[in-house]
């Protein structure tokens, strides 16, 4: 399997798992959402708020790669997020709204990669204005794991409430390889 096929496969998981945390979460009151619960971001919606945030800050720098410039002018188009913990939708409908359609684009960028594109190295800079120069497949990997990461934060704080998401497992997509 390709660094590229690893990174496609990734983004249909984290599109799996948001669907399935997101219809846990959506069982859930508004103040049941919005509870402090002690996790790092707070509440569920704040969890959940954060991941977009991070996902929209990497996305649109990985947009700025030459390869990608035609093709995702609605992600440039996004507003920066201010903080990491800016409540970008106070409402989960909103948010889930505007999180399937991000994952549709992760979706289609993981599609357009090439094996070059993903030896690139990006230079940005971080929400401090400290710049900073890394291999793009490195950043994508650290992508996808800081959704993971939180989402799992989000797993658990719903688990702790007696919602179950059920299978969470990336093992879960992968086809079975036929035996010799």
């Amino acid at each position: 399997m390709s660094l590229k096929e690893h990174f496609q496969l990734l983004a249909a998981y984290n599109q799996w798992m948001n669907a399935k945390v997101y219809e846990a979460a959506g069982r859930l009151s508004a103040s049941e959402l919005a509870k402090d619960r002690g996790a790092f971001f707070g509440s569920i919606l704040g969890t959940l708020n954060h991941i977009v945030v991070a996902d929209t800050l990497w996305f649109k720098r990985f947009v700025t790669h030459p390869s990608c410039l035609d093709s995702f002018q609605a992600v440039v188009d996004l507003e920066n997020p201010k903080s990491l913990d800016q409540i970008v939708f106070d409402d989960l409908d909103g948010l889930k709204e505007h999180r399937i359609w991000l994952d549709r684009q992760i979706i289609e960028w993981t599609s357009l990669l090439s094996e070059e594109d993903l030896d690139f190295v990006l230079t940005y800079h971080n929400m401090k204005g400290i710049p900073a120069s890394k291999r793009y497949s490195i950043l994508v990997l650290h992508f996808f794991n800081h959704q993971t990461h939180h989402r799992g934060q989000v797993s658990t704080l719903l688990s702790q409430m007696g919602m179950d998401v059920g299978v969470t497992d990336l093992l879960a997509l992968i086809p079975d390889e036929a035996q010799g």
